[in-house]
């Protein structure tokens, strides 16, 4: 975790966030031929539990291999970039605070983009990793409604908080709540 947010530097990596590969099968089937059945990707263990939801289930270990990884096996792979103006990736509930904001709108042929009155900039959010890993909790915080972000520059939330549809973020905005008890904001 210490090492997240260099990985997460686009300055430094830009291609962290590959989420899709195209490839050509006759090509695959040439490299798992050659190393007899498998590609040679490097191993990650991704430490876990066993239900994703409680923190004091069983510890487990999960093996996995990052196809980022496979790209070096093809002879004249190449990287595609597509714009953030193209998608909105959700990968962590800050995403999805602002993705559900008002900071983005939906356009007539569906696409999520951000709202022109963000000045072409999204805000920043920060939201506690600890209380808000999972949807369900981000869920019980916006349960009144997803709070305005399109005037906020940057929002961080520490601790658990219930926010609502009246609730509206402006500028930079910093919220801490130490208890073990939601305050509503």
């Amino acid at each position: 975790e210490e090492d997240e947010p260099a990985f997460q530097d686009i300055t430094k990596h830009r291609f962290f966030n590959t989420n899709n590969l195209w490839i050509r099968l006759d090509k695959l089937k040439e490299i798992i031929d050659k190393f007899g059945g498998f590609i040679p990707l490097p191993m990650i263990q991704n430490a876990k539990t066993v239900d994703p939801k409680d923190s004091s289930s069983q510890k487990v270990v999960q093996l996995e291999t990052a196809m980022g990884a496979a790209i070096e096996c093809f002879e004249g792979a190449s990287a595609l970039v597509v714009p953030r103006t193209r998608f909105a990736p959700v990968k962590k509930c800050n995403d999805l605070l602002l993705l559900r904001s008002d900071a983005y709108v939906i356009t007539d042929d569906s696409r999520a983009v951000l709202n022109p009155a963000c000045g072409g900039v999204a805000p920043i959010v920060d939201i506690d990793k600890k209380k808000y890993k999972l949807v369900e909790k981000l869920e019980a915080a916006t349960v009144g409604g997803v709070p305005s972000l399109v005037n906020c520059k940057r929002l961080t939330i520490k601790g658990l908080v219930t926010m609502g549809s009246d609730t509206k973020f402006v500028g930079e905005v910093s919220i801490t709540n130490n208890g073990d008890e939601a305050k509503p904001i």
